[in-house]
């Protein structure tokens, strides 16, 4: 009889399933980064106009890795933005996270939420419990695998991108990856 009462598993969407762009872009871009850091709030900027220019050509994923040692609001500022990835807003709170990267406590987050959309009134009491802590933390080990250790890291079709987070910089790496793809159409349906 009881064990009717439990509760509903909620499916969380990973941050590695939230991307922009095309699915069918022949240019994967990955970016590790932390909603307080300069570098990746300068790397932002980056990104918008790289996928602005690239147009269907590229498609971005933004994989959180938090430097808590620094930034102790990192974390519970991806969260948020996994949380606000759950309805569908992962990308305007990523913009909204990064445009208020001084202001991240717990409340601003629950406020930026409302700015993103957001209409989940669990919303404030989940990032408290650290509900979506787990997700945030898979992308932090991911990262660490991939050899991740200071951020914005960037990955062009899996391939680490050791230059600086230029426009200039990732355009090149970007026209050498799509150049690399035209030569060989046959090894994409094998």
């Amino acid at each position: 009889m009881a064990m009717n009462n439990k509760p509903k598993v909620i499916e969380i969407i990973s941050p590695k399933d939230m991307w922009q762009g095309p699915a069918n872009a022949p240019v994967k871009l990955v970016e590790f980064g932390d909603y307080e850091s300069e570098a990746c709030a300068k790397a932002h900027e980056v990104v918008k106009k790289l996928l602005h220019a690239y147009g269907n050509q590229v498609r971005f994923n933004f994989r959180h890795f938090p430097l808590t040692q620094v930034h102790q609001r990192a974390h519970k500022a991806a969260e948020a933005a996994v949380g606000a990835g759950q309805a569908g807003k992962f990308w305007e709170m990523h913009d909204i996270l990064f445009h208020n990267r001084k202001n991240l406590g717990s409340v601003s987050l629950k406020e930026h939420s409302k700015d993103a959309g957001v209409s989940d009134k669990h919303f404030l009491n989940r990032l408290i419990d650290s509900f979506y802590g787990w997700t945030v933390r898979t992308d932090l080990l991911e990262g660490l695998a991939l050899g991740v250790r200071d951020v914005p890291a960037f990955f062009i079709n899996d391939v680490p991108y050791t230059g600086k987070p230029t426009f200039d910089g990732l355009s090149k790496a970007i026209d050498e990856a799509l150049k690399g793809k035209r030569k060989s159409p046959a090894k994409e349906r094998a």
